[in-house]
Order: structure tokens, then C-alpha cells, then sequence
């Protein structure tokens, strides 16, 4: 029996794992995949006892696709969570710690926004279109689950802001979700590097104060609604 650090792939069977070593092994009697989605209860099974856990990768992320373990184990701790989960108190814990994560979350939003406004610096002249730009930005990078750069905690919020903002003018400003790009090793890389050079030079632009085309990509995009 494998020890409570065991991670596996899926096995070339619905009941088999794949070891790190290319091994396959079978899943003992008795246990059953418990799949993703319920942190509580995965985090109790895990603690109770052996287990395997199992994990795929696709591309630079890694998915997990359940935990192996005792189908007694797994009923009983559903059962007990179930039973705390029926009560008042964790009803009252529960919508306290939603409004925690709604505060935070508001709080987040207004905090990028405001550092997206510094990073683009736009001159006075072009405030109000940096203010559109900036909440356009902020709208689609700050939802919880959104996965976008805005929600890692990796690298600095400057950081972020200023990735956010040339992301959304990829799509926005760019003809990127209609280029043919070869599937090359590093060629969509490359791609992105050159439109993002691109994307600095129209910002800078608006930091300067120039005088700005009206069939300008940026100004076009945010006055077609800007979405993503």
C-alpha cells in the first residue's frame, strides 16, 4: 500500500494508476475515485489514511481527477461533514465567509483598478479614455476563476496590471484570435512578444498626448464596447 504522498496518472483502465516509473498498478478492493470539487471533503480523505492521489498534465497545467481511497472512509467522513453542515453555526460561518470574500474581492478590484490607471500614465488630455481602458482591463482580469494574470499572486500587482492591460489589447487591438500562428516551438511566443512591442508603442502615445486618430485601434475598441 502506497503512503499518503502517493501521486499517480490515470491508468490505461478505469480501476488503474500509473506510477511515476511508468508502473501500473491496480486499485485495491474496496476503494473508490472521489472526485474533485468538494476541498472539505477531499482534505479529511486524504488525512484518514492511505490513499492515492491522482493527477494529469495538460500542456503547463495539472488537473487533478480524484482521490483513490476506502469507500467506508469516504462514506463515513461525507457523512460526518454532512452532519456539520446541517447545523446553524456553519450556516452562520458559511455567510460570514462570504462576505469576507466579497469584501476582499471588492476591495481587490478597486485596488487594480487604481494601478492600472498609474501604469497607463496617460497625459490629461487622453484621461477619460485611460479611466474606460482601465475598467475595460479590470472587468475581464479580476473575477474570481477567471484565471487570468490579474488572479496570481506570482509576481508583483504592477506586474499584473501592466500584463492585463497588454493582454486585453491582444485581443482587443490586434488581429491575434484570427492569426494563422505555425505550431513551432516558440513561434506563438514570439508572436505575442511582438505584438505586446507593438501595444507599448500605442500606450505611449497616450502618454505623451499626442494627438490621436479616431480610427485609432485602441480608441475603436473601447468604443465598440471592448469586451473579451
Amino acid at each position: 500500500m502506497n503512503d499518503n504522498s502517493s501521486t499517480f496518472t490515470p491508468g490505461p483502465s478505469p480501476n488503474t494508476v500509473r506510477a511515476a516509473d511508468g508502473k501500473v498498478l491496480t486499485v485495491p478492493v474496496g476503494w473508490v475515485l472521489l472526485p474533485p470539487g468538494d476541498a472539505a471533503l477531499t482534505r479529511r480523505v486524504k488525512a484518514a489514511g492511505d490513499h492515492w492521489v491522482v493527477a494529469e498534465k495538460k500542456g503547463r497545467k495539472v488537473f487533478s481527477r480524484g482521490v483513490w481511497t476506502s469507500a467506508a472512509t469516504i462514506e463515513s467522513i461525507r457523512a460526518d461533514l454532512e452532519a456539520e453542515r446541517s447545523t446553524e453555526s456553519f450556516a452562520r460561518k458559511k455567510e460570514a465567509d462570504a462576505r469576507r470574500r466579497e469584501r476582499v474581492q471588492s476591495e481587490y478590484v478597486d485596488d487594480f483598478l487604481g494601478v492600472v490607471v498609474a501604469f497607463l500614465a496617460f497625459h490629461e488630455t487622453h484621461a477619460e479614455l485611460a479611466n474606460r481602458l482601465a475598467k475595460a482591463v479590470t472587468e475581464h482580469a479580476t473575477p474570481v476563476g477567471s484565471g487570468t494574470v490579474a488572479r496570481t499572486k506570482r509576481i508583483p500587482v504592477e506586474q499584473r496590471a501592466e500584463a492585463a492591460v497588454i493582454a486585453w489589447m491582444r485581443h482587443q487591438t490586434t488581429g491575434y484570435d484570427n492569426m494563422h500562428i505555425p505550431r513551432e516551438k516558440g513561434k506563438r511566443r514570439e508572436v505575442r512578444r511582438m505584438l505586446a512591442e507593438r501595444s507599448h508603442r500605442l500606450l505611449e502615445q497616450y502618454r505623451q498626448g499626442a494627438p490621436i486618430s479616431k480610427s485609432c485601434p485602441l480608441m475603436t475598441a473601447l468604443s465598440s464596447g471592448g469586451g473579451c
